[in-house]
């Protein structure tokens, strides 16, 4: 029964309770803000707005991991070295540029929906990646290098099962840096046409319905704090096994 004293397992629980509870909540966030004719969000379900914010996040999640890693990978070879100050400046203007900026300059080309949201992560997402795979490679100590080259392996496999290896843990708190980062802003996405659960946000904003955004933005606080948490356990493990190995 260890499982039931397991944190993470309490705040998933919670956040599936708010989901299916916020359509039933009425009664409560209208004794909360009285003045407001509809105190709960109902356009979209919360369910189907989740379901979008974590697909949203995926995507671009998963394009920034290939871009920010193989761009690292790529640098840290004798062929690349010389482009690694341009490539960690160009990741790191895409960082400077405001999300809201991105989505203006994408939408007139890609129009609205889920396309610029997508540009506006990645972009957002490829510098802690990029910096934390640099970082992890940098790691690998040098004497592990040189007995894995003695054994006679090529630089492909130098990569794939020494270096890559050890950088796990490193790369792993970049990527969860990034995440995190994309769970918080593909909440504006909804600006331009996606659905995320930045939507009843958006509309409570320019509603004034100060119920909406406390709705909204309860659900995306804690699905960063359970993103986070997962990703703390899983870099609690890469460490565990490489103290096995």
């Amino acid at each position: 029964m260890t499982y039931l004293r397991d944190p993470l397992l309490w705040l998933v629980a919670l956040f599936v309770a708010l989901l299916l509870w916020l359509p039933q909540s009425a009664g409560v966030f209208g004794a909360l803000f009285p003045q407001l004719p509809r105190p709960v969000y109902l356009q979209e379900s919360f369910l189907a707005l989740t379901a979008a914010h974590f697909s949203l996040v995926a995507v671009s999640s998963a394009i920034a991991i290939v871009i920010g890693v193989g761009v690292a990978v790529a640098v840290t070879r004798p062929a690349g070295r010389e482009f690694r100050p341009l490539a960690e400046t160009i990741a790191a203007v895409g960082q400077t540029f405001p999300p809201v900026a991105v989505l203006a300059i994408a939408v007139p080309v890609m129009g609205f929906g889920k396309e610029p949201a997508i540009i506006g992560l990645v972009l957002y997402g490829v510098l802690p990646i990029l910096q934390g795979t640099l970082a992890g490679i940098a790691a690998v100590p040098d004497g592990v290098q040189s007995v894995a080259q003695g054994m006679g392996m090529s630089g492909t496999q130098r990569l794939l099962k020494v270096e890559l290896p050890l950088a796990a843990p490193v790369i792993i708190a970049g990527v969860r840096t990034s995440v995190i980062i994309n769970i918080g802003t593909a909440t504006i996405a909804s600006t331009v046409g996606a659905s995320t659960l930045g939507t009843p946000i958006i509309i409570g904003l320019s509603g004034f319905n100060t119920a909406y955004v406390v709705q909204g933005a309860v659900l995306v606080a804690l699905a960063a704090i359970i993103v986070d948490r997962g990703f703390e356990r899983l870099a609690r493990l890469l460490n565990r096994h490489r103290h096995v190995q």
